[in-house]
């Protein structure tokens, strides 16, 4: 991981939120609020590391100044370096050192998350155990104990379904497949088993499919702006406590969300 002066605050942080369909970046604060335009690009397939960072690198350019990034990735990453890439193809990018390589094309400290971890960053308030779920491409999970980011867990990839993992059930593949009606049902049962494994004190839901969601979510559960994938990259260099900021749940549809229990 890049170092960084602790003594320091970053107030301009370049944010970005790799998909598998597209590549975002933004500026935000120390509280996560945008200070820039948010660009989009569609991502190439084939991409390679190398291609990648030439993208991140050139979208970098149109933004203006920053002091410090957060790279937000579609797989599992652990100090600095991918390991596995379902989306983007994990025999290029397996063990691709990204956070050093960004670190260096940009000449800032710099830091690699997995997307949902950025993401749960953004939306927990830090009280309890929270899981962030994230449904677009694929499935991504995040989870907090007192606002503390735990190790990660690849749980997209525990079988659900015959052949099938969470990824490939409920991913926009198979959303695409089966239609509304099915993958609805689909993603209402992996919120159940989501709830009887993590048992957690709130769930939110982001990512660009959760506004498909046509069904009552569960108590202590609300879907989150798919923003907050961008705006939690600030509390990767400035802990959430200290930057003073609480994001407000956005309410479940037919009906408001329960605040989580304090």
């Amino acid at each position: 991981m890049a170092g960084r002066d602790r003594r320091m605050a970053y107030t301009r942080i370049l944010a970005f939120d790799i998909g598998g369909t597209g590549l975002k970046a933004a500026i935000v604060d120390g509280r996560g609020r945008f200070l820039s335009e948010k660009l989009r690009i569609e991502t190439p397939h084939p991409c390679p590391p190398g291609l990648m960072v030439t993208l991140l690198t050139q979208m970098a350019t149109d933004l203006g100044a920053f002091q410090a990034v957060t790279i937000g990735f579609p797989g599992y990453v652990r100090q600095g370096v991918v390991r596995t890439a379902p989306n983007l193809g994990t025999a290029d990018w397996a063990g691709f050192p990204l956070e050093r390589a960004m670190a260096k094309a940009l000449r800032k400290p710099a830091r690699l998350l997995n997307d949902a971890d950025v993401q749960g960053l953004g939306a927990i308030r830090g009280r309890g155990l929270e899981l962030v779920v994230t449904l677009g491409t694929g499935f991504g999970t995040a989870w907090f104990a007192d606002g503390e980011l735990l190790p990660h867990l690849e749980f997209a990839h525990v079988p659900i379904h015959h052949r099938h993992d969470f990824d490939a059930y409920i991913g926009d593949v198979q959303r695409k497949k089966i239609g509304p009606a099915k993958w609805n049902r689909r993603v209402k049962r992996s919120l159940e088993i989501l709830k009887t494994v993590f048992n957690y004190d709130h769930l939110y839901i982001g990512g660009g499919n959760a506004q498909r969601i046509r069904f009552r979510l569960p108590p202590h559960a609300s879907r989150v702006p798919n923003e907050e994938g961008m705006s939690g990259a600030a509390f990767v260099w400035n802990p959430k406590a200290a930057a003073g900021r609480t994001q407000p749940a956005s309410p479940s549809p037919r009906g408001r969300a329960r605040r989580p229990k304090a």
